[in-house]
């Protein structure tokens, strides 16, 4: 019975630990925006909130993905390779075929495909997972390039550009997509058996493995989920540029896996929530929006985004040592 009572006050204390986390978030997440409000004044206006969040949602929808990936303790490189690819791939069929529905699919078909030759470099190859998808990023590039001769497809069907710039209502599409799939993997991570497994696998994929869990099976799963995700991104980013581009997507990589690691989810995994990436991801794009805004040079906003994935792993680190002294000082 006391077991139990520890047990349940351990859960709660670390509940606690990450709910805490994501309110320093929200406020750092107020805070930018208070000082983007007083350094530009136009940062609130409904037009430029709308485009932050149109913005946002390329990296919120891969960023989807790659929690779970991280989260089940690997990570992919390659998402900003699959985006170009499969950008590439989609505005072909488009104009090959004149169908949006058929383009979509065929993109879609190509993330899974990608994703799967990950997971199976990972877990039947036992390939450490940041080679693997180093290896993949170059490949997938590369293809991207060869195909296309390194020269941009246009689209010819117009109405394919609504998908990225049309609105919903008052709401940007882009935007009302990345609500309806947060909501529902939301719920697969907080309340399914898959989504308690990701977490198990990434806390601790030996004993995950001796439990009977297939992990192999899932990390599978995971590393598909997160192309397909990548992939979504990858015809947005398409139908908002009304083209494919071989070039598209470089250094996306990054800036996804920063603003997940910034908004909780640790690299060693198992630890995380999709609600606190989320966050970050609205961070980071706020961030982003504010340099736009002031009129920074490019190439100051490279450096302002080494500088964020710097300080996100180094406040990942920060954070997994408190937290070890948190449930050190839980079970004495």
């Amino acid at each position: 019975m006391n077991k139990n009572n520890e047990t349940k006050k351990s859960r709660s204390k670390f509940r606690d630990l990450l709910s805490g986390e994501q309110a320093i978030l929200i406020i750092g997440l107020l805070a930018l925006c208070m000082v983007a409000t007083v350094l530009a004044p136009v940062f609130l206006t409904t037009m430029n909130v709308m485009n932050v969040l149109r913005q946002t949602s390329l990296l919120a929808i891969a960023g989807i993905g790659m929690v779970m990936i991280i989260l089940s303790g690997e990570i992919d490189l390659s998402i900003g390779s699959t985006q170009a690819l499969v950008g590439v791939l989609c505005v072909w069929v488009l104009n090959a075929t004149g169908s949006i529905v058929t383009a979509i699919a065929l993109s879609l078909v190509l993330g899974a495909i990608l994703g799967l030759i990950n997971g199976l470099l990972v877990t039947k190859a036992k390939m450490n997972s940041l080679i693997a998808t180093l290896g993949t990023m170059a490949i997938y590039r590369g293809v991207s390039l060869v195909v296309t001769n390194a020269v941009s497809i246009q689209s010819k069907v117009t109405a394919f550009e609504n998908v990225g710039t049309g609105y919903l209502g008052p709401v940007p599409i882009p935007v009302v997509l990345t609500i309806v799939l947060f909501a529902v993997f939301y719920y697969v991570l907080n309340h399914t058996a898959f989504g308690r497994y990701i977490y198990a696998i990434g806390g601790n994929g030996n004993a995950s493995r001796v439990s009977g869990l297939p992990v192999d099976r899932i990390k599978i799963q995971v590393y598909v989920m997160g192309s397909v995700f990548a992939a979504v991104s990858a015809v947005v980013l398409a139908s908002r540029m009304s083209s494919g581009q071989p070039n598209a997507g470089q250094g996306f990589e990054m800036q996804v896996i920063a603003a997940v690691i910034l908004g909780g989810v640790s690299l060693t995994g198992g630890v995380g929530t999709l609600a606190g990436a989320f966050i970050g991801m609205l961070i980071l794009g706020v961030l982003t929006n504010i340099l736009i805004l002031l009129n920074v040079s490019s190439f100051y906003q490279e450096i302002a985004r080494g500088a964020v994935i710097i300080l996100a792993v180094y406040f990942d680190g920060l954070r997994r040592r408190n937290l070890l002294k948190k449930l050190i000082k839980v079970t004495e």
